[in-house]
């Protein structure tokens, strides 16, 4: 199971939030790049980065400190947050992103999906974020009337390879995932499933790798110090 450090960016600052609440705001580093490059370092494969102004704006704001972090490290990035459009995809990709997420419009225009994956493949994956089993929207401000696993069978039966599960209660809280709904999208789909929110611990770690999901995204925990990636070899677990 692939580690997936988190750099959340709003106003060009690394921060993170609770619960996808802006106003439980943290900033934990003034340059992105700079703890980009730490985790680089302390061994993380990919990083997860999200333009969290980009999520409520409806298009990428951060671009420069992305491009930034792209130009100090010598991993592949995947970037969230506001990709609504094509131009928005082929604005990151020139500026060396690996791959893209889709995450409102995913839900929003499947038209988006399918002409993203036409021209990326496997470049475009799709992040659902849950919030009591249906998919939320617009920065986790809305809920749609979309269930999660319908959501991700649909993606999966249009050619995605990848999708980051989020679920939204437990994100920033230091609580662990939510193991079960985590089990289950991950049991309903053949595609990949990457695990985010709530992880704290390395335990957290290992029952995700038993429960058999591809990845699992780490945010807080690794800002607060409760997980030290330089323990986790060559930024992947195999459960113990």
């Amino acid at each position: 199971m692939l580690i997936y450090p988190a750099i959340d960016i709003r106003n060009g600052k690394c921060v993170r939030l609770t619960q996808g609440e802006f106003d439980a705001e943290k900033i934990y580093f003034d340059k992105p790049y700079e703890v980009a490059k730490i985790w680089e370092d302390k061994g993380a494969k990919i990083l997860h980065i999200i333009d969290l102004d980009g999520a409520i704006g409806g298009e990428p704001k951060n671009l420069s400190a992305i491009e930034k972090i792209v130009k100090s490290i010598d991993i592949p990035i995947q970037v969230g947050g506001g990709i609504r459009n094509i131009e928005s995809i082929e604005r990151l990709m020139n500026i060396g992103v690996d791959r893209i997420i889709l995450g409102t419009k995913a839900i929003e225009n499947r038209d988006l999906v399918i002409e993203a994956l036409s021209l990326y493949k496997e470049k475009v994956i799709v992040g659902i974020d849950a919030k009591d089993g249906y998919v939320a929207i617009a920065g986790w401000t809305k809920t749609s009337e979309k269930k999660v696993i319908d959501f991700a069978k649909e993606m999966e039966t249009i050619g995605v390879k990848a999708i980051i599960y989020t679920d939204i209660a437990k994100d920033g809280m230091l609580q662990g995932p939510n193991f079960k709904s985590t089990k289950e999208l991950n049991d309903n789909v053949k595609i990949e499933i990457i695990a985010s929110g709530g992880v704290s611990t390395m335990d957290d770690l290992a029952l995700l790798s038993e429960i058999g999901v591809a990845g699992a995204i780490v945010g807080k925990a690794l800002y607060e110090g409760k997980i030290d990636l330089s323990q986790i070899k060559d930024g992947v677990i195999d459960g113990f």
